[in-house]
Parts: C-alpha cells; sequence; structure tokens
C-alpha cells in the first residue's frame, strides 16, 4: 500500500482513545503523549507494509505502552522491547492488553481525558487549550489562531497547563457525579471550539478542515453517552449536527461563501438536520434553557425553513435577546443585529451595534456586517470604510474575497450613477 492517508485519518480517530488509557496507565501527560507518538512512527512502517491491524486503537495502545516501558527497561539494562515482527499480529494480545487498561469504573478514556484536561484547578483558557493539543492532537498554530493570540503565547500556556498536571497535584481518580457536572461546562466549551476550529475555515481549506467537525461531533455523542438526560449536552449535540449539516452548501466550486439565504437547500444533510431537530426538541421539553439549546433552537428555525423567505426572523431575534441574558459577549449581540435587520431594517440594527465597535474592533465579521448595514443605507463611503477594515481583519481568503464582492457591487454603482 503506497497511499497511506487512511493512516493519518486512522491515527487521528484514535488518538484521543489511546492517549487516554495511556495516560491512565503511566499517569503522567507527557510519558502517555510519548508513547503515542511512538506507536504512530511505528504504525507509519507497519501498517503501510502489513495492512491496517485488526483494531487500529488497541494496537497503538499496546505498542505505545510497550514503547514507553521499554525506555524505563533500557535506562534500568534490561530486557528491550520484542522485535518490529512481532508486533505486526497483535492477535488477542490486543483485547487483553485494552482489558487491563481499562478497568477502572470510568470507563471511557476518552472522557477521563477531557476531565484531566479540564480540570477545575486549570484556568479555563489553558484547558481548552490543552484539551485540543491533547486530545484532538491540534497543533499550536491552530490553537492560536482559534484563541485570537500569539503562537509563543499559546505556546507558553500549553506548557504551564502541562506542568500543572505534571506536578503531581492533580488527582488521576475517576471525578464523582458531582464535579462532572461542574467540568461540563469546560469540556462542553472545549468541544464547541473544536468544532469551530473546522466550521471556521474557509475555501478550500475548509474541507480539508471538516475532519474537525466530525471529531466534535463524535466527543459531542460520547458527551451524550455519558449523560444522556443533560438538556445543555443534547442543545450542543443539535447545534453541532445542524450547523454542519450545511458544510456542502456553504462554499461554491471555487471556494467563495456562499450567504445562508443563497445556499442551496437541497444540499443540505437531511438526516443530521432530523437528528438534530429531534435532539433539541428533545432537550426543550426538560424546560431548562442554556446558551447551547438556544443556539440550536435558532439553528433549527433556519433548518425548517425550506426556502429563506420561510426564515422566522422574529423569533430568532428573540432567541438572541434571551441568549443575551445567558452571556455578555458583544458577538452574540451582532448576530442578534443580523435577525434585527430582517425584522425592523437596517438602521435599528446599526444603532445597535454602533457601541460595539471598540470591544470588536479586531472582529473580521463586525465590520463586515456593519459595511453590510452602511451599504443598504445608502451611505456609501462608510460602507467602504467599513468593508476595507473587514478586508485586513479577514481570516481566510474567502472571507476577504466576499467583502470584495461588496466594494466591486459599490463601485459598479458608483459608474451607473
Amino acid at each position: 500500500m503506497t497511499d497511506t492517508h487512511w493512516i493519518d485519518a486512522a491515527l487521528t480517530a484514535a488518538r484521543p482513545q489511546a492517549v487516554g488509557a495511556l495516560l491512565r496507565y503511566f499517569r503522567d501527560l507527557d510519558t502517555a503523549e510519548e508513547a503515542f507518538q511512538e506507536a504512530c512512527l511505528r504504525a507509519l512502517k507497519s501498517w503501510a507494509k502489513n495492512g491496517p491491524p485488526r483494531d487500529p486503537i488497541a494496537w497503538l495502545i499496546f505498542v505505545g505502552r510497550n514503547s514507553a516501558i521499554d525506555v524505563v527497561r533500557r535506562q534500568a539494562k534490561q530486557q528491550p522491547l520484542p522485535a518490529e515482527d512481532q508486533l505486526s499480529d497483535l492477535e488477542d494480545a490486543e483485547a487483553t492488553v485494552v482489558e487491563k487498561l481499562d478497568v477502572a469504573d470510568y470507563r471511557d478514556d476518552i472522557l477521563r481525558l477531557l476531565f484531566i484536561c479540564c480540570h477545575p484547578d486549570l484556568p479555563a483558557t489553558q484547558q481548552v487549550a490543552l484539551a485540543l493539543r491533547i486530545v484532538s492532537g491540534l497543533s499550536v498554530r491552530q490553537i492560536a489562531r482559534a484563541f485570537l493570540v500569539g503562537e509563543s503565547a499559546m505556546e507558553q500556556r500549553i506548557t504551564r497547563a502541562k506542568a500543572r498536571i505534571g506536578a503531581g497535584d492533580l488527582p488521576f481518580e475517576t471525578p464523582g457525579p458531582i464535579e462532572r457536572a461542574e467540568r461540563l461546562a469546560a469540556v462542553s466549551a472545549m468541544v464547541y471550539l473544536i468544532f469551530n476550529e473546522g466550521y471556521s475555515a474557509g475555501g478550500g481549506e475548509a474541507r480539508a478542515r471538516f475532519p474537525l467537525c466530525d471529531e466534535a461531533i463524535r466527543l459531542a455523542r460520547l458527551l451524550l453517552r455519558i449523560f444522556p438526560s443533560e438538556p445543555e449536552i443534547m442543545g450542543l449535540m443539535a447545534l453541532l449536527l445542524l450547523q454542519h449539516a450545511r458544510a456542502a452548501a456553504r462554499f461554491d466550486a471555487d471556494g467563495a461563501i456562499v450567504l445562508l439565504e443563497k445556499q442551496d437547500r437541497g444540499l443540505w444533510n437531511g438526516q443530521m438536520i432530523a437528528e438534530g431537530l429531534a435532539l433539541i426538541d428533545k432537550a426543550m421539553r426538560h424546560r431548562r434553557p442554556g446558551p447551547y439549546q438556544i443556539q440550536a433552537a435558532i439553528a433549527a428555525l433556519h433548518a425548517r425553513a425550506a426556502r429563506p423567505e420561510d426564515t422566522d426572523w422574529v423569533e430568532i431575534e428573540l432567541l438572541y435577546s434571551a441568549l443575551e441574558t445567558f452571556t455578555s459577549s458583544p458577538v452574540v449581540t451582532l448576530n442578534r443585529a443580523v435577525a434585527l435587520e430582517k425584522v425592523h431594517g437596517p438602521a435599528e440594527a446599526l444603532s445597535l451595534i454602533e457601541p460595539l465597535e471598540e470591544k470588536l474592533s479586531g472582529y473580521f465579521h463586525y465590520f463586515g456586517v456593519k459595511g453590510g448595514l452602511l451599504k443598504k443605507l445608502g451611505r456609501k463611503e462608510e460602507a467602504r470604510i467599513a468593508f476595507d477594515r473587514a478586508i485586513a481583519l479577514a481570516n481566510t481568503a474567502a472571507e476577504a474575497a466576499h467583502i470584495r464582492m461588496h466594494l466591486d457591487q459599490l463601485a459598479q454603482i458608483d459608474a451607473s450613477a
């Protein structure tokens, strides 16, 4: 086999559970990471030659475990790791080792790993950054971009978090029910950030990053299996499904952004939408609203609209108002302004967002929305200034191209005047 893309995909999918199992065994984050990396290197050689093992995750746990043990053995001048050909066919040894690694009451290694990374003794920013690095294997550069900070600052943040865990005063034992519930907010935020890292990519990069969205959905499913009666986890799962359902329609063949109202709704994933709608309906019956449920309810209104003109913008604006009671984020107010414009016009929407400019001075979408509102009000010069700011802040080529389209339209208006 010469094509190794399938190996990369398998290693990415196996990472959370394998690292979690190795962490449980060695109780040291650096050792678990190094063991997994060594197993990946061996997999690149062995799998390309012999094909995939029967259970890739078990193979990686087994090889990673023995690799780390071999380091200790070499230091103690004891027996080395068995030869590579003895590892190529693990047979029943895989299941035996995994069973030994997974005998604690808290049986899900992935969730246990999430909870360790999101331990409340760590600052929230370190929790999420560490989980993105350790659980999903994102690079420091990717995480820094998600947090809108420099790479060196993010590297320091992750290093401090790992040092805090490595100091030995964070318990590796299974958290009890109360503590698990308290950590759900941090874990949910981490899962959503993984999703956004894939969802916010633009153009050709977007399709390459869709696996991040799939990974976030997989982790959300895991949370939902562990906490099946928690409405906010239902809301999170529904939100991810309803947003990702539109993936195939969000960009055209050239990688340009296609706005929601212009998307081909026939390309939306009906199965994801049906599952998401069922989940948010179930969550809302609990009558314990939360931010993920509200965001999912907004996405559901878009999903239920067969045509753009069928969208219930009045209800969406009300839902954004409700969301503002849960969070003071100016981004929520900016999103509410988009709905407000549909209901009450651009002037009222503009008056809502103008006080946000200082807080959102580095946010691409703020100036894109502001430029669009000014353009609808016929304030062309002010719109140009806003669009120019947006281009300077664009995160992707697709975002910049979308704003240039608006500038071209303004130029055509001037030429025809």
